[in-house]
């Protein structure tokens, strides 16, 4: 019996497209994502042009990214389509060859169906009845990466080995240069193995940066507490700053207060989108001891200086 191929007029839906968000982007940014284009597009609020169309779209691609089976579903169609381009599954992909009379609907009915399939497959061999598609793959891992400062600013190679329920994994992946903790990196194949056969799933590490003796991180921007001495503070300098990406002669203003911030533009962590900016925080401190020279240079300082640093302090 001759199947029917899938009309030409289906056309592949990117719902991370539609959402706006990277294909690995975590549970809680495709929430965020969802929540801010629902509000843009909702019927009642937006004056655009097909906003309705939007929405139903918007709608439909949460559906699918916010269901964690769905979205392993739907992942498995793979990266090879466009938006817009016409669809074929892959054969065997939801127990079937990849054809069927779909005439008349859209890429989301299509969806569903194969989706449907594909679970049904999945608990037919899961009861002992083996089927011509693909078996179930194993289930995502999750684990935590942590980095040195240094390590996330030039991006880094690691060799992991990773202890299992269903054994020990070797893992070797780039962490490219930029990490922030939070980010998740995807590593294909190296989740739990399948019990029925299938491909593995995939584990995903989530990055966690540790602190660091000299800098401080805030988001992408560093911070680095720069002590001075009190008359560079009061006539200006110049000073060497080491930064993560090599030292750098910053000037310090006459005037200077203690706790000022000196910023260092594009030189934080290198994140795709715009790099974070480095401050150099400016601490005036003093001598631990003073010499007798000194001494009786602050004491004829104080005498001449007419400066009050509390003026609105109670007066002797």
């Amino acid at each position: 019996m001759q199947e029917n191929p899938i009309t030409p007029s289906m056309k592949y839906k990117d719902y991370y497209q539609i959402l706006g968000v990277a294909r690995d982007a975590s549970k809680e940014e495709i929430k965020k994502a969802y929540r801010r284009m629902a509000r843009k597009y909702h019927p009642d609020v937006s004056k655009e042009v097909g906003a309705e169309e939007k929405f139903k779209e918007v709608n439909e691609a949460n559906e699918v990214l916010s269901d964690a089976e769905k979205r392993a579903a739907y992942d498995q169609l793979g990266t090879s389509y466009r938006p817009g381009q016409d669809f074929r599954p892959p054969p065997g992909w939801a127990g079937g060859t990849g054809g069927g009379d779909f005439a008349g609907e859209d890429f989301s009915d299509l969806f569903s169906q194969l989706f449907g399939a594909r679970k049904q497959a999945g608990t037919s061999r899961r009861h002992g009845v083996h089927g011509g598609g693909a078996a179930p793959s194993g289930q995502d891992v999750e684990a935590s990466l942590t980095l040195t400062l240094e390590e996330a600013y030039h991006g880094v190679e690691k060799h992991l080995s990773l202890s299992a329920q269903d054994g020990t994994r070797d893992v070797k992946l780039r962490v490219p240069a930029g990490a922030l903790s939070g980010k998740r990196l995807r590593v294909s194949g190296k989740g739990q193995r399948s019990p029925y056969g299938g491909a593995a799933g995939d584990l995903y590490l989530v990055i966690q940066i540790a602190p660091n003796a000299r800098y401080r991180l805030d988001n992408k921007d560093i911070y680095l507490d720069t002590p001075i001495a009190p008359w560079e503070a009061a006539l200006g300098t110049a000073i060497t700053v080491p930064t993560l990406n090599g030292n750098v002669r910053v000037k310090v203003p006459a005037g200077t207060r203690s706790g000022q911030k000196l910023r260092l533009s594009g030189r934080g962590m290198p994140v795709t989108g715009g790099a974070g900016d480095f401050y150099v925080q400016l601490q005036v401190v003093l001598p631990a001891t003073l010499s007798e020279a000194e001494r009786a240079l602050y004491e004829q300082l104080a005498k001449l200086a007419d400066f009050d640093p509390r003026p609105d302090f109670p007066k002797d």
